[in-house]
C-alpha cells in the first residue's frame, strides 16, 4: 500500500478549535506556539486540527475572519516547526457525530448541504495555497450505517467543488460507524490520486472507552483490563454494550489473547482494499481513555503501533491534551516519554 509521506506520525489538537468553548480567551490559551514546538520535538511529522463550523461561520452563514485567522496561526506555527497539518471539519451546520450538539438536518436538507459545500470552497480559497503541507478532511465521523449512501453522494459533490479551486490538495474521507475501519469498503472509488481513505480506531471500544459517560449503556464504573482473549471481549460486550456487538470484528482464532495480532488482522482486508483501489489508508484518531492505568494504556499503544508500522499506515493519536485522552495530562505523565516512541 502507498505510504502517505509527511503524515506518518501525528497527534490531534482536539479541544482547541473544536469541542470547546468558542471564545477568544480559549482560542488564545488552549494551544500555543510552545505546544507546537513540543510536538515537533517528539519527532512527529504532522498534527490533525479539528475545527467546528462555529469557529469560522456565524449561525446565519456569514464567515468570520477572526476564525480563519486562528487556523492561519496554526498553519504558520506548523510551518515554522516543519509539521504538516490536516484540517478536519469536526462539526458542520446540521451535523455532529455528538448527538449532544443538537445539530440536525444535514442529510435531509439541501440548504445544509449547500452550506457545507460553500464552507469548504471558502476554506479552499483561504488555505489551498498550502497544499504542500496541508490536507482537508471533509467531515468527522459519520455515525449510522444508514447514512452511508447519502454521505457518499454529498462527499462526491463536495470533492468536485473543492477540485475547482484546489485540483491537487489531499482530501480525506471516512465512512460510517464513526469512521470504522471495517466500513471503509463502503466508500466510493477515489475520484483522483489525491483522495485518502480515513478511519478511526478505538478497538475494542470496551477497553478504550471503559467508563465513558457518552457511550450508550456504558456504566461509568465499568473497568476491563487489557489482557483478555478476543472472545472474552466479545462476550463482555454482549452483556455491557449490546449495541456494539455488530461493530466488534469477528476474527478467526477468537481464543487468542489481545495484542498486536488483533490489529494486524483487523486492518488486513482494508489495506488490501486500498491497494486494489490504488489509494492510501490513514488513521485519524486512536487512543485510550484516562480511566485506564497509564502502563496498561501503553500496552495498547504498543500493539496498535506494530500494525501501523507493518502496513505503513499514517496516523494521529487522540489527543494532545484533555478531552479524557490527553497524552500530556497528569494521568499519562509516567509513561509519556516511552509512549512517544509508539505514536
Amino acid at each position: 500500500m502507498k505510504k502517505w509521506t509527511g503524515y506518518q506520525k501525528g497527534v490531534n489538537l482536539g479541544g482547541w478549535l473544536s469541542q470547546c468553548w468558542h471564545a477568544k480567551e480559549h482560542y488564545e490559551t488552549f494551544i500555543t506556539r510552545a505546544d507546537i514546538e513540543k510536538i515537533a520535538g517528539w519527532g512527529l511529522d504532522h498534527v490533525r486540527l479539528p475545527i467546528d463550523y462555529n469557529l469560522i461561520e456565524e449561525e446565519t452563514g456569514i464567515y468570520k475572519d477572526e476564525g480563519f485567522a486562528y487556523i492561519q496561526r496554526a498553519i504558520d506555527w506548523c510551518s515554522e516547526f516543519h509539521l504538516n497539518i490536516i484540517l478536519d471539519l469536526h462539526k458542520a451546520a446540521g451535523y455532529s457525530f455528538d448527538a449532544g450538539e443538537q445539530e440536525h438536518g444535514f442529510f435531509e436538507e439541501e440548504r445544509y448541504q449547500e452550506r457545507f459545500y460553500r464552507l469548504w470552497e471558502e476554506i479552499a480559497r483561504h488555505f489551498g495555497q498550502y497544499k504542500k503541507m496541508l490536507a482537508f478532511e471533509l467531515l468527522n465521523e459519520i455515525t449510522d450505517k444508514e447514512l452511508c449512501k447519502p454521505w457518499n453522494k454529498i462527499a462526491d459533490t463536495c470533492i468536485r467543488r473543492i477540485r475547482c479551486i484546489c485540483p491537487d490538495i489531499f482530501i480525506l474521507i471516512g465512512s460510517y460507524w464513526n469512521n470504522n475501519v471495517t466500513a471503509v469498503k463502503a466508500l466510493p472509488l477515489p475520484q483522483d490520486n489525491f483522495i485518502i481513505y480515513n478511519f478511526h480506531c478505538y478497538d475494542p471500544l470496551l477497553f478504550t472507552h471503559q467508563g465513558a459517560s457518552w457511550v450508550k449503556d456504558m456504566p461509568e464504573d465499568f473497568r476491563f483490563q487489557f489482557g483478555h482473549t478476543y472472545n472474552e471481549y466479545l462476550e463482555t460486550i454482549k452483556q455491557v454494550l449490546p449495541d456494539q456487538v455488530e461493530v466488534f470484528p469477528k476474527l478467526d482464532c477468537m481464543e487468542k489473547t489481545f495484542g498486536a495480532e488483533f490489529f494486524l488482522t483487523l486492518f488486513a482486508d482494508t489495506v488490501k482494499l486500498a491497494e486494489e483501489r490504488n489509494t492510501t489508508l490513514y488513521c485519524g484518531e486512536y487512543g485510550v481513555i484516562d480511566h485506564v492505568a497509564a502502563p496498561e494504556a501503553l500496552q495498547w499503544y504498543k500493539a496498535i503501533h506494530q500494525a501501523f508500522e507493518y502496513y505503513g499506515i499514517g496516523r494521529a493519536a487522540w489527543n494532545y491534551k484533555e478531552l479524557h485522552y490527553g497524552l500530556t495530562d497528569e494521568h499519562f505523565k509516567e509513561v509519556l516519554g516511552e509512549a512517544i516512541n509508539y505514536l
